[in-house]
């Protein structure tokens, strides 16, 4: 007979979980409270438009491409995957931007043009980069969190320094130009933390970016959700969407299943990948691991006011990727770590997906996601949205030279109730825990429950860490220490 699993969530995490479950034999359902699957990760539908909710940037394909190699399979089984040129494009006032091509050597001949000599002291930095990238893949970010011993390796010991440094002082160790720096520093942004607090030896996230570039799924990334959907029922995995969860069953300290929609649902494993805190909650107080002062003592990546826009023509001086940073960076990130507060002049980021996809919006006209970093936790109201979707549309017009504002089909806002509300997300960030030096490997939540036997946990707030490519190994972590924990009790 085989053990059953029950999985909560149906984001990036659980669902590489679960395939991985179901191809060692474990009978797997997974429990999806919204009415589709992909977690943060859904889609939105609008007259002929189609908006990707969450993640809108495919890096690192090597991770995505070695989920799909555990299992006999590759991406282009199903979906096409292209490599965006320009990779993105970064504003720094009106008209004054520059561009990210999609090799490290047209890359460096746009820094040489900013900055002379500068391309030297690039191509150094990304060899170191890229060896920091192949200890990540080859040495850390599979192991499961357990033991500080996982860090030390005779490639971790050789760089140790990295880890007691920034990725903020690095930086500007080797730049001197403020708009260079400003792009080098940006990756580790995906990771939740400021430049500041970021561990160096996170440059690794610089070779993502320049090494191997920026890649786009044809029709958006939710083809990655619906590819790994394919996957897991092709290995027969059960998934139940419109299943809230409302407890978890604990007996004798086992967890049992899961009560959903009033009904109960027996099972040898529970395992979640919703929000951790969360599903802390669906136990009784005395089974919960972390308090709340724990998790208000943690730091959180931000949370996000995102605008999804239809526009009536395409739109100018734009790329698939476009970043504005023509204000200060050290303020927008103060509003966000330490005084949490609405930024007066906030960064912002925005993706026209139909730039390189026509499937994504009707003919002659151009699809727009917003995203402007938020802290978690804050107020969110229609009236602060509104304002500050005036802020941005304003600057986005002055700065790219053109009046949009009156080619505006519909714009539809997703912020901090929201992520509350559809994800049970804590305190509404975005992206979950991020990865500073004491919320690194074995110092973030656990993988396996230390009070309730039987529990398992996956995701973004736990071991590697906030990203999609992360959730994809987390997936596989917590599945391999399921499949153990079975071996050991068999």
């Amino acid at each position: 007979m085989k053990t059953t699993v029950n999985i909560i969530g149906s984001g990036f995490s659980s669902l590489a979980a679960s395939c991985y479950l179901a191809k060692d034999g474990f009978d797997v359902s997974v429990f999806e409270k919204n009415k589709t699957i992909g977690g943060r990760a859904r889609q939105l539908i609008r007259d002929g438009f189609t908006f990707d909710i969450g993640p809108t940037w495919y890096w690192m394909p090597d991770v995505f491409e070695r989920f799909f190699s555990d299992f006999g399979k590759c991406s282009s089984d199903y979906y096409t995957l292209d490599k965006l040129n320009p990779a993105y494009s970064v504003y720094f006032g009106k008209d004054d931007y520059i561009t990210i091509e999609d090799t490290l050597e047209k890359i460096a001949k746009a820094f040489e043009n900013e900055e002379p000599g500068s391309s030297k002291t690039l191509n150094k930095f990304i060899t170191d980069a890229k060896n920091n990238y192949d200890i990540a893949i080859k040495n850390l970010v599979y192991n499961p969190g357990i033991s500080p011993l996982e860090l030390i390796t005779p490639a971790t010991i050789k760089n140790i320094n990295q880890f007691f440094s920034t990725i903020k002082r690095e930086v500007r160790k080797e730049f001197k130009n403020e708009r260079l720096i400003k792009i080098l520093e940006f990756p580790v942004l995906f990771l939740g933390a400021k430049p500041s607090n970021t561990p160096s030896f996170y440059s690794f996230m610089n070779y993502a970016d320049f090494g191997l570039g920026t890649f786009h799924p044809q029709k958006g990334m939710y083809q990655v959700i619906l590819a790994m959907e394919s996957l897991a029922k092709d290995l027969g995995v059960k998934i139940k969407t419109e299943s809230n969860i409302e407890k978890i069953i604990v007996d004798n300290g086992k967890a049992k299943g899961l009560i959903s929609n009033g009904e109960i649902y027996l099972s040898d494993i529970v395992l979640s990948g919703a929000d951790y805190h969360h599903t802390e909650t669906l136990l009784d107080k005395k089974h919960r691991q972390y308090s709340e002062t724990y998790w208000s003592k943690k730091t959180f990546a931000p949370s996000a006011l995102l605008f999804y826009v239809g526009f009536d023509k395409p739109l100018k001086r734009v790329n698939h990727h476009t970043l504005f940073f023509d204000v200060d960076f050290e303020s927008h990130a103060e509003a966000i770590y330490d005084t949490p507060k609405w930024p007066e002049n906030p960064l912002f980021y925005a993706s026209f997906p139909s730039k390189t996809d026509s499937s994504v919006a009707p003919k002659e006209k151009e699809a727009g996601i917003f995203l402007i970093p938020l802290a978690p936790g804050l107020e969110d109201t229609p009236d602060l949205r509104d304002d500050f979707f005036e802020k941005i549309i304003t600057r986005f017009e002055n700065l790219t030279s053109q009046s949009v504002r009156g080619h505006i089909l519909f714009k539809e806002s997703f912020c901090v109730k929201d992520f509350i509300k559809d994800y049970n997300s804590y305190k509404g960030n975005a992206y979950g825990m991020a990865n500073t030096l004491m919320q690194t490997a074995f110092l973030r939540p656990k993988l396996k429950s230390k009070t309730v036997k039987n529990l398992f946990f996956t995701g973004q707030l736990t071991v590697p860490g906030p990203g999609v490519p992360p959730s994809l190994i987390s997936g596989k972590l917590a599945a391999n220490l399921v499949a153990k924990h079975q071996n050991i009790l068999v």
